[in-house]
């Protein structure tokens, strides 16, 4: 159960957290390739340590600025983003630039992995040194992923 405390500091929601097979069942039609729960956890953390360095674009507009102007990393999308036209364009422009990606079950634990209160639908991952082990784990695996075609 996460508490989340309302506009009255004397009252608290209960929410029950969702399991990984239960965000499952909110996927859209074109999350693909979906990163497995191990792997998820992997990207949340890799998400964590980018945001704490600053190395991390979010949101559509954001991404595709940066990946339009050359900027190279991992491209985390949500997989339950809807509707599909906001953003089924970057996979698209990530298969033509060789950007590898890679789609999470949850917009909310993806904003949330990069310290938003807000849901986000699309995370740039950019590397750094200072936990290029994880980075380097996140990628390689992402890149083991079977593509949708």
């Amino acid at each position: 159960m996460t508490k989340i405390k309302t506009e009255d500091a004397d009252e608290t929601l209960e929410i029950p957290e969702r399991s990984y097979s239960d965000l499952l069942a909110n996927l859209n039609s074109i999350a693909k390739p979906l990163a497995g729960r191990k792997l998820t956890k992997k990207i949340y953390k890799c998400i964590k340590k980018a945001v704490k360095h600053k190395n991390i674009r979010r949101g559509v507009k954001e991404v595709q600025k940066f990946i339009n102007k050359g900027e190279r990393g991992i491209v985390v999308l949500a997989g339950d983003t809807l509707p599909i036209e906001v953003y089924c364009h970057i996979p698209i422009m990530c298969e033509d630039l060789g950007i590898p990606y890679a789609y999470t079950p949850s917009k909310n634990d993806l904003g949330a992995a990069a310290g938003s209160k807000r849901p986000t639908c699309v995370i740039l991952i950019k590397s750094n040194s200072d936990y290029q082990e994880a980075y380097d784990y996140c990628l390689e695996e992402i890149q083991a992923l079977p593509l949708p075609y």
